[in-house]
């Protein structure tokens, strides 16, 4: 059974700190590139960064650059993403999703073949 679960969501001020994990199970993770994307009502799910399978150079959305870090560890069949300097527009439902390629990731949420069930940040004083 294939299973993505994200944690470490909840409600933070802005400017604070969230560490996202995302954790695998049902399928060898160093085979796929995993994405981290964000969800926000009446909006179209938006990528917030990218890593592949191998690692290699990850990808951020501009507004990410600076504050947000991915990171993978294949062997714990986790992968995480790092949040600093929250912003109140960062508050939305952040998912996590694999993608069966053996080189880079992609940035837009269409085409990867398993997701997680989302987890809740909100950024609010």
């Amino acid at each position: 059974q294939v299973q993505l679960v994200e944690s470490g969501g909840g409600l933070v001020q802005p400017g604070g700190s969230l560490r996202l994990s995302c954790a695998t199970s049902g399928f060898t993770l160093g085979a796929y590139a995993i994405g981290w994307f964000r969800q926000v009502p009446g909006k179209e799910r938006e990528g917030v960064s990218c890593i592949g399978a191998g690692g290699g150079i990850p990808y951020y959305d501009d507004s990410m650059k600076g504050r947000f870090t991915i990171s993978r560890d294949n062997a714990k069949n986790t992968v995480y993403l790092q949040m600093n300097g929250l912003k109140p527009e960062d508050t939305a439902v952040y998912y996590c999703a694999a993608e069966l390629r053996p080189l880079g990731c992609r940035r837009t949420p269409y085409e990867y073949d398993f997701w997680g069930q989302g987890t809740q940040v909100s950024v609010s004083s």
